[in-house]
């Protein structure tokens, strides 16, 4: 794989792992383990520092374990603050280009997690006065990775991660929301027909509608919260498979306290470690809110384009804002694209969250090896419908307009009016309506006046628009 954009000459220094030496580029903060994985790994071609937040968790993890071993008397307190303050670096987002393993590996993230190890100690190394690949000063495995393994590192950064994510998710939905909201109120007073099955049902106003799209979003906020809070039970301190092996005793809950601290998250150590090490339930919940929200959203952008399909020979009733020429071929056509793209993401969210449900059924024993699919396809779901969101409020909800005429004459002609006067005319007579009404062409309120049904009055009076968007009691009582 090519990483020239962060090679500025050709010097190189030599390190070595348990398949023998290997020359790397005298820039490059990673190191052989790394290299090993960049050679193995040319899967999905995204590689870790397409999600920042991914990043600053695992520096996050790094170092609250660098001070809990410092603490313990484990750590060289020169070692353990270089690789503090390496993190710290980290954090602020420097050297993002460095983490450059594929999302997509085998190894259950171990080249994700010595990616981390690596880049981290060379830096240390720099802060430390030394040569980038001196180990012996600062090494990946004895001192960045002290007291820790892939297994509990990269599932703790994995979660610290997510919940910022989500974070982000809700704060999209939530605008998203908020734009609803206010088509809602926007369109208040524009009467329109309802639909089921396609089928003329009774009226409603336009506004309704919209504020149900807002409603029917809202749920998806306290969704996503609650399941966030899976994400709070660590299993750091319980390395290989949970047993804690190679950690002291203090050292768990010394550095949850740390990571507690670092991150602002209510960090918890998980009541069972081996459980926790090779569960993925939170994943799984995660993923399906994530899935529930992506058929939502896809379920209001079909609404969207059948409520402005046309112009003239569809429902025709909204506008959506136009984006670009909708054909190569046919003059004049307009799309209705971002709802379309929303769609799309929506197909993949929905798609993803199968992988997670298989991934994580693969598990065997101890250890679930298939994460790092799951992990990247929670960040991609979570990136994917941010983005369809942001988009789909910016560039189509808030330009919609109504074609409020088209929507009252659509009522006014609707067999569907016939359901207002069923309190006053009855089952039987309002069906002769509606037969007679499809038969001939008329409409109902033609129709009530010509049978001498309801006076002028009453009919106005039983057809007012607020009469019929609302419960009420029966007009006359």
């Amino acid at each position: 794989m090519d990483f020239t954009e962060i090679r500025l000459s050709d010097k190189t220094r030599r390190e070595h792992d348990l398949l023998g030496e290997m020359e790397i580029p005298a820039e490059y903060y990673f190191g052989v383990q790394t290299m090993r994985a960049v050679e193995n790994f040319h899967i999905s071609r995204v590689r870790l520092n397409f999600f920042p937040e991914l990043i600053r968790a695992l520096a996050d993890v790094k170092q609250g374990a660098a001070m809990a071993n410092r603490d313990l008397g484990l750590l060289d307190p020169a070692i353990a603050d270089a690789i503090i303050r390496a993190c710290e670096e980290l954090r602020a987002g420097k050297l993002e280009e460095q983490f450059v393993v594929d999302m997509v590996q085998g190894g259950a993230g171990t080249s994700t997690n010595m990616n981390a190890n690596e880049v981290i100690a060379n830096r240390a190394l720099e802060l430390l006065g030394h040569e980038k690949g001196e180990y012996q000063f600062c090494h990946p495995n004895n001192h960045v990775n002290l007291s820790q393994s892939t297994n509990d590192a990269y599932p703790t950064a994995v979660r610290i991660a997510l919940v910022r994510s989500i974070e982000k998710l809700v704060a999209s939905l939530r605008e998203l929301i908020a734009a609803f909201h206010a088509k809602g109120e926007e369109f208040s007073g524009i009467i329109k027909m309802g639909r089921t099955q396609l089928q003329d049902a009774v009226p409603m106003t336009l506004g309704q509608e919209f504020e149900a799209y807002a409603a029917n979003l809202t749920e998806e906020t306290e969704r996503l919260t609650a399941n966030m809070k899976l994400f709070f039970e660590i299993n750091m301190g319980a390395t290989a498979i949970g047993t804690g092996i190679n950690a002291d005793p203090d050292y768990a809950g010394l550095c949850t306290r740390y990571l507690r601290e670092i991150t602002g998250l209510p960090l918890v150590e998980a009541s069972n470690m081996i459980e926790a090490t090779s569960d993925t339930g939170a994943f799984i919940m995660n993923s399906s809110a994530q899935k529930r929200l992506a058929v939502k959203l896809s379920k209001i952008c079909n609404d969207l384009r059948l409520l402005s399909s046309g112009p003239r020979c569809g429902l025709n009733e909204i506008n959506l804002p136009p984006r670009q020429p909708g054909s190569s071929i046919m003059p004049g056509k307009v799309n209705p694209v971002i709802p379309e793209v929303v769609n799309q993401v929506a197909f993949r969210v929905i798609g993803n969250d199968l992988t997670v449900t298989i991934a994580s059924e693969a598990g065997q024993l101890e250890l679930n090896v298939m994460e790092p699919i799951i992990v990247h396809c929670l960040f991609e779901s979570i990136e994917m419908l941010i983005n369809a969101m942001n988009t789909l409020r910016e560039k189509c909800i808030a330009g919609i307009t109504a074609n409020e005429e088209v929507c009252r004459r659509m009522v006014f002609n609707s067999i569907g009016l016939v359901t207002a006067l069923n309190p006053y005319l009855g089952y039987e007579t309002s069906s002769m309506l509606a037969k007679e009404a499809l038969k001939t062409g008329k409409g109902i309120y033609d129709l009530v006046l010509e049978h001498k049904l309801m006076s002028e009055e009453e009919l106005h009076k039983v057809l007012q628009p607020e009469n019929m968007v609302h419960p009420r009691k029966k007009i006359g009582e």
